[in-house]
């Protein structure tokens, strides 16, 4: 297993630390004060080798920014429409049945699924009632 630099295993650490599903930005703020010759180039780059060798999976882009989950086993993602907040879903189990038919119809050889619900956060639902 390939060794971690100091700042990829911050990185690391910090979205293992956290249930929030955050951006790279995030981490980049939380990280600075430790390192502070730390460039957002870097976590970016540091975050796409992580899921690159499968330590960590991207949630997809919310308000604009792509969001992480240090999380690999399957499981969704409840993400707010207004808020941007991103909550994870058990793995609602995607049947055989489903994949089956999916690959009839496409030709393809399923490997994997992704589930990302959108929606409101209760919190978001409160302000609109």
């Amino acid at each position: 297993m390939q060794r971690f630099s100091k700042k990829r295993a911050a990185i690391y650490d910090c979205l293992c630390g956290t249930k929030t599903h955050p951006s790279a930005d995030w981490i980049y703020q939380q990280l600075l004060p430790e390192f502070p010759d730390l460039s957002l180039a870097t976590v970016y780059r540091n975050l796409a080798q992580l899921k690159e060798a499968g330590r960590i999976r991207s949630v997809g882009t919310v308000a604009g920014q792509e969001r992480f989950d240090a999380d690999t086993h399957p499981h969704g993602h409840l993400v707010c429409l207004r808020c941007g907040a991103v909550e994870d879903l058990p793995d609602p189990g995607v049947s055989a049945e489903l994949r089956r038919r999916a690959e009839d119809a496409s030709g393809w050889s399923v490997r994997g699924t992704s589930l990302r619900l959108t929606g409101l956060c209760p919190a978001c639902r409160r302000t609109t009632s």
